[in-house]
């Protein structure tokens, strides 16, 4: 059951009939600024497992509601949500996208008492202080993103450019990336979006030498006019060009730039190969997005398959869902969840998701192809 608008309903755990919905409050970015592809195959996954939750009767008889709210990749606008979404007796918040969301959603769920799952958001430092109310599916960014600098190492591109945009998230992705290779000779130069055209930023290119550079911006704006204008200067045909924020996993990126958005690196958090669930829900997602799913509909489904658990297992009052992370154990589509304590992570964390470097093969821009694991 899909609820978009909903009228005022008593807190969390007061309604115990059978058949009264067991409502989840689901954020996500369904509009400009937000990343709307993504948030589009996350509501789908959401809204799938919800479906199969319901069709093998629900939770003891109750069925599963989900409570759908645009978050725009606005901080504010998703704080003010969960107020909301408080207020209507969700039993628990989950998804966003964007990890600037996330961690706005994280805070205002700590301090109102409201569990939150996030899906798909993975900047480390998702709380200012450690929780238990707030738990992640998604690797941290520090994991995934040395990954990524291990396959640039292995790549031998060691003088990296990286394109930039004001942001905790792109600022700490950077870091990562120059903590992780500068001990192996390599160096990192940011270069601002904001304050070159994509021709001044190819020049800049050929000035540092560089032979990779990274889109640490939004999508598709500056990336697809960046990734044109590099892709066209003949100086940088052997440079490199990367998206670990994952731009290319999604069916836009190859409608906006065809051929010249392949063969430009990204972090997906996927399997190698998929179990028979995996197939099963990916088969599922595919007819309900008309397209191949990214590893955000994996997220969705599985973020709503572990909350069912928790669900079923320790209650729907907010404490106990709250108390069941370190508790569970559930099969999801890309392998089995666990939640633990992680060091420097204040949330409670599934350690760890698979992680792959892919990029979209030049010879068929339709096929993906794995570049590297961790």
């Amino acid at each position: 059951m899909i609820t978009r608008v909903n009228t005022s309903t008593s807190p969390s755990g007061a309604e115990t009939a059978e058949g009264v919905p067991v409502r989840l409050g689901a954020l996500v970015p369904l509009s400009r600024p937000g990343w709307v592809g993504a948030g589009r195959h996350l509501l789908a996954g959401l809204e799938l497992a919800v479906r199969e939750v319901n069709d093998s009767g629900g939770i003891g008889g109750r069925p599963l509601e989900l409570v759908v709210r645009d978050t725009a990749a606005d901080p504010e606008r998703a704080a003010a949500a969960v107020d909301e979404l408080a207020g209507l007796g969700v039993a628990a918040v989950v998804g966003e996208y964007h990890s600037v969301v996330a961690r706005a959603v994280a805070a205002r769920a700590d301090a109102l008492g409201v569990p939150y799952l996030c899906s798909s958001a993975v900047l480390d430092a998702l709380t200012e202080e450690p929780t238990e109310w707030v738990a992640r599916l998604a690797p941290a960014q520090s994991h995934g993103w040395r990954t990524y600098a291990d396959f640039l190492l292995g790549a031998g591109r060691r003088r990296i450019a990286v394109v930039t945009q004001p942001s905790v998230y792109w600022a700490t992705g950077t870091r990562v990336l120059r903590d992780h290779v500068a001990p192996h000779g390599g160096s990192v130069v940011e270069l601002d979006a904001n304050g070159l055209t994509p021709e001044a930023l190819c020049d800049a290119l050929v000035d540092h030498g560089a032979t990779a550079l990274l889109l640490l911006v939004g999508h598709a704006e500056p990336a697809v006019p960046i990734v044109r204008a590099v892709r066209s200067d003949p100086r940088l045909a052997e440079l490199l060009i990367g998206a670990p924020a994952g731009q290319p996993e999604f069916a836009e990126w190859a409608e906006l730039l065809g051929r010249d958005g392949a063969g430009i690196p990204f972090l997906r958090y996927l399997p190698e190969r998929p179990g028979p669930l995996g197939e099963h829900v990916g088969k599922e997602l595919g007819e309900r997005l008309g397209e191949e799913p990214s590893f955000v509909a994996f997220e969705g489904w599985d973020t709503v398959t572990v909350l069912a658990e928790a669900l079923r297992a320790h209650g729907t009052d907010r404490s106990a869902v709250a108390g069941a992370w370190p508790h569970l154990a559930v099969e999801g589509t890309r392998g089995p969840i666990r939640f633990s304590r992680t060091p420097g992570i204040g949330v409670w964390q599934w350690t760890w998701p698979p992680v792959q470097v892919a990029d979209r093969d030049p010879a068929d821009p339709d096929r993906f192809r794995i570049l590297r694991t961790g």
